[in-house]
């Protein structure tokens, strides 16, 4: 287990430096924040769809506008 837990620390670095490296695009990281939250959401109820997620990002990019600091992925 130990060794499982050096391997996955060790994965973790390397992502990060990759990520400290040649940056995160935008882009990318709005697609992973929309798959996590349908899959959370869907875990919790069945009939939920991407399009839902992306009704629900829509929602909250107006409600928030289009200030930096609060932006929520296009």
């Amino acid at each position: 287990m130990a060794n499982s837990i050096n391997h996955l620390d060790y994965l973790i670095e390397v992502a990060r430096k990759y990520r400290d490296e040649h940056g995160f695009p935008e882009e990318e990281r709005c697609r992973q924040v929309r798959s996590f939250a349908y899959g959370n959401t869907r875990i919790e109820n069945e009939q939920i769809t991407k399009s839902d997620i992306d009704k629900a990002v829509d929602s909250l990019r107006s409600e928030r506008g289009t200030n930096k600091s609060t932006t929520v992925c296009s």
